[in-house]
C-alpha cells in the first residue's frame, strides 16, 4: 500500500497501466475502488494514478471541515509521490471539484481535464432539490442504510438493478466514514470556482448524466461555457453515475477525448 503525507493527512494511492499518466479523483464519500468500471479500460492504455480523498477509504481522516484547495493539494502530493509532474486529470462529482480547483491552481501539471457529473460551486451554480439535500444531509443512517437511500439520485431509473447492486457491493467494502463525509461535504458548500474558470486553459471535457438528480446537469452548461474550448458532452437515459449508467457510451467519450490529448 503506497501513501504519502500532506497538510495533516495521509493519502492513499495505487497505480497501474502504463503509458501516458491519467489521474483519477473520485467524489464525496467513495473511495477509489469506486473506478473499477473504468480504470481498467484506462490502464490498458495508460499509467492510471487514483487515491481516496482525505476522510475517505484507506486515507486518514483528519478533523474537519476540509476545503476543495486542501483536497487539490492532495492530488499533487500523490503526482508527487508518483514521481510525475503532470496528468491527465479526471474528476467526477466531488472529484470534479478538486480537479477544477487542480487545473487553477496548479495549471502546468494538467495536461487535459475532464470533468464529469460536477459542478462550479457559488451561488451560480444550480443545486439539487429538497429530496435529494435530505438525504445527503439525514442523520443516524447506517453507512448502508445511506447507501440504499441516495440510489434514486445517484442512477437512471432505466439502469438494470444487477448493475447498481455490483456498485453497493463494490461501496461496502470501503462506506464512507461518517466523520470524513460531514467534513468533505463543507468543503463542497464552502467552495466556488465559477468567477475563475475562465483562467482554466487545459483541454476539457464535461460530460454530464441528462437525468442528473444530485448535481443538475445545468451546471455542465455554466462549466462548459466558462472554460474557453471545452467540449460538452450529455449523456441520455443516464444519472449522476453515468459510468455505471451507460459504461459503453460514457467510456467511449472518455477514451475518445484522451485520445486526442496524446
Amino acid at each position: 500500500m503506497a501513501t504519502t503525507e500532506n497538510q495533516g493527512a495521509r493519502i492513499y494511492w495505487a497505480e497501474e497501466g502504463k503509458g501516458a499518466p491519467v489521474l483519477l479523483i473520485m467524489g464525496l464519500g467513495w473511495a477509489s475502488n469506486m473506478w473499477f468500471r473504468t480504470r481498467p479500460l484506462l490502464a490498458a492504455r495508460y499509467r492510471v494514478i487514483s487515491f481516496d480523498n482525505r476522510g475517505a477509504g484507506r486515507s486518514s481522516v483528519p478533523a474537519g471541515p476540509y476545503s476543495i484547495a486542501a483536497m487539490a493539494a492532495d492530488a499533487a502530493a500523490v503526482l508527487d509521490a508518483a514521481g510525475t509532474e503532470g496528468a491527465h486529470v479526471v474528476g467526477a462529482s466531488m472529484g470534479g471539484m478538486i480537479a477544477q480547483e487542480f487545473a487553477l491552481q496548479y495549471p502546468g501539471r494538467v495536461h487535459s481535464l475532464t470533468l464529469a457529473c460536477t459542478a462550479p460551486g457559488g451561488p451560480e451554480a444550480e443545486h439539487p432539490g429538497a429530496d435529494a439535500m435530505e438525504v445527503l444531509f439525514r442523520t443516524g443512517l447506517t453507512p448502508e442504510e445511506r447507501a440504499r437511500e441516495i440510489v434514486p439520485f445517484l442512477y437512471d431509473e432505466k439502469t438494470p438493478r444487477e448493475r447498481i447492486e455490483e456498485d453497493l457491493a463494490v461501496l461496502s467494502e470501503l462506506y464512507p466514514i461518517p466523520e470524513g463525509f460531514v467534513a468533505q461535504l463543507q468543503a463542497i458548500l464552502a467552495w466556488e470556482a465559477y468567477s475563475r474558470l475562465s483562467d482554466v486553459r487545459a483541454p476539457t471535457l464535461v460530460i454530464h448524466g441528462v437525468n442528473d438528480r444530485l448535481v443538475p446537469a445545468g451546471n455542465a452548461d455554466l462549466i462548459a461555457a466558462r472554460i474557453r474550448g471545452a467540449r460538452l458532452v450529455k449523456l441520455a437515459n443516464a444519472g449522476h453515475i453515468f459510468f455505471t449508467d451507460q459504461p459503453e457510451q460514457s467510456h467511449e467519450v472518455l477514451l475518445g477525448f484522451l485520445a486526442g490529448q496524446s
